[in-house]
């Protein structure tokens, strides 16, 4: 397994009251996961005027699409990220969604989006069986998750080609799925904020083993 890959990040943009301005953020939880899985972090700016260029040079190996934020928030981000997946599609360049990352992969596919009704899937931890075990290579088919959004993605919500893979305990909504044909992984939790071994490892596998395919 190699250690060390460049994977790019999107960045989720913060309004700063005091000075008036918006910047590109990034939680200090995802530096320090990269850093314990070995992972070289290039932050992706939303304002780039030629993001393809950015990403053609930066030569990485992988991308994730960050959480934070919903889909209208700031249309620069939408923007962006969408244009990521085009670059990841056209390239072959394996993509890992996390939690709007992987609501806005399933929008990219024609998917659409809940508004959950109730607020359990808000600050409280539960479990996710996993259907199929794809890049993942866990030693077990449930796992306990975190969980931060408010939106879901059912079965009957999948874009076009996306596979299920993993269900939650609470409501068998999705919580993680791949792309039948391109290197795409997605989850509705957040890795970067309980960076146990099974997190460490579903990033790891998933970049090692797109890229060896």
């Amino acid at each position: 397994m190699k250690n060390n890959l460049k994977i790019g990040i999107s960045t989720r943009i913060a309004k700063n009251e005091k000075f008036n301005e918006k910047r590109d953020v990034i939680s200090h939880d995802w530096i320090n996961l990269f850093n314990e899985i070995n992972f070289t972090p290039i932050l992706i700016p939303n304002t780039l005027n030629d993001i393809t260029i950015f990403l053609e040079e930066s030569k990485l190996d992988g991308i994730i699409l960050s959480g934070g934020d919903n889909i209208g928030d700031f249309p620069e981000r939408d923007i962006t990220e969408n244009k990521i997946i085009e670059f990841s599609i056209q390239n072959n360049l394996p993509l890992f969604g996390v939690c709007r990352g992987m609501q806005v992969i399933n929008n990219f596919f024609n998917g659409t989006i809940q508004k959950n009704a109730t607020s359990k899937h808000v600050g409280e931890n539960h479990s996710v069986s996993f259907l199929k075990n794809n890049f993942c290579n866990l030693n077990t088919d449930n796992i306990e998750v975190n969980s931060f959004h408010n939106n879901l993605i059912n079965e009957y919500d999948l874009g076009d080609d996306l596979d299920s893979l993993a269900i939650a305990s609470l409501d068998d909504s999705i919580e993680s799925f791949c792309h039948k044909k391109y290197p795409i992984f997605a989850v509705m939790w957040h890795p970067e904020r309980t960076p146990d071994k099974n997190n460490k490892n579903i990033l790891k596998n998933f970049f090692n083993l797109s890229e060896l395919n």
